[in-house]
């Protein structure tokens, strides 16, 4: 499970660096014709939802790596489950149900390591 849990990571870790270095580096406009919901927040709301993505897509993987506070690892999988959480609720609100699958495999994938690393498998 140990195993299973750190591929889970490093691919949750990829996915959110991915995304957050794309919605912090890339100006609104650009993000907007795939990516609708930024139209509904300020440049500096995408920009603070990329640099928290990118944060805890790090938070994944360099605690547990490098072994120096590793309760930072399911601390961060526990808030990209809960932005992915409040994502999916986002969309369902605007009744976009054809982008929330995303926001709802992030959210159990990203609950699975939290569970995983709080509990029975920790480091």
């Amino acid at each position: 499970m140990n195993v299973f849990l750190w591929i889970l990571q490093s691919v949750l870790a990829l996915a959110f660096i991915a995304a957050g270095v794309m919605k912090a580096t890339q100006p609104k406009e650009k993000l907007a014709p795939k990516m609708s919901w930024v139209n509904d927040f300020s440049s500096g709301g995408v920009k603070f939802v990329g640099v928290a993505e990118f944060a805890g897509g790090v938070g994944l993987i360099l605690p547990a790596l490098t072994g120096i506070a590793v309760i930072l690892t399911p601390i961060a999988a526990a808030a990209l489950a809960l932005t992915m959480l409040l994502a999916a609720l986002y969309h369902v609100r605007k009744g976009e149900w054809n982008t929330i699958g995303s926001s709802i495999v992030l959210l159990i994938l990203s609950a699975v390591v939290a569970w995983g690393r709080f509990g029975p498998y920790p480091f």
